[in-house]
């Protein structure tokens, strides 16, 4: 997986091919160092916790590749229909299932894009059309927003320690 370090003279699509990669780390790594307990913390009145923003950016992963450029439906990949549902915890989710599963929705986003061109159609989206660019763009957006709540909800869960990092 490249880094946007790497790709500083690329073509268009390693650039933002990398830049999705760096905030997939980013999202993947909120999950870094924290207890179960941690993960599942609500420190906010909205279903926003550590754990649940992975799982919630598993599900964008699906909805725009699997369902929105591959053509497979939400109810086939046992994706809820409300956004807000893929923010909901099961009891069987942990932070290894859910880093798990978040690895396995990202490679096969990436498998499913490798064969398209970035002028390629998304077709099954309620946007659609729009270009597999346009879903790349919305990627990096998505994640970067969910990684910066999850920042904040990490330095909470610090100073909840008694430390913060700087």
């Amino acid at each position: 997986m490249a880094t946007t370090e790497d790709v500083l003279l690329a073509d268009e699509r390693a650039t933002l091919q990398a830049f999705v990669d760096d905030q997939r780390r980013e999202i993947a790594s909120l999950l870094d160092g924290v207890s179960e307990e941690e993960a599942r913390r609500s420190l906010v009145p909205s279903l926003t916790t550590l754990a649940s923003i992975v799982k919630h950016c598993a599900f964008v992963e699906r909805v725009w590749f699997q369902v929105g450029l591959a053509g497979r439906t939400r109810a086939g990949l046992g994706l809820p229909d409300d956004v807000d549902d893929s923010f909901v915890l099961d009891d069987a989710d942990t932070v290894e299932s859910l880093l798990a599963d978040y690895a396995e929705a990202c490679a096969e986003s990436d498998r499913i894009a490798s064969g398209h061109s970035l002028d390629d159609l998304v077709l099954h989206n309620r946007r659609s059309p729009l270009t597999l660019r346009w879903v790349y763009a919305h990627m990096i957006r998505e994640l970067a927003r969910h990684a910066g709540h999850g920042d904040i909800l990490r330095e909470q869960i610090e100073a909840a320690r008694g430390r913060q990092d700087p």
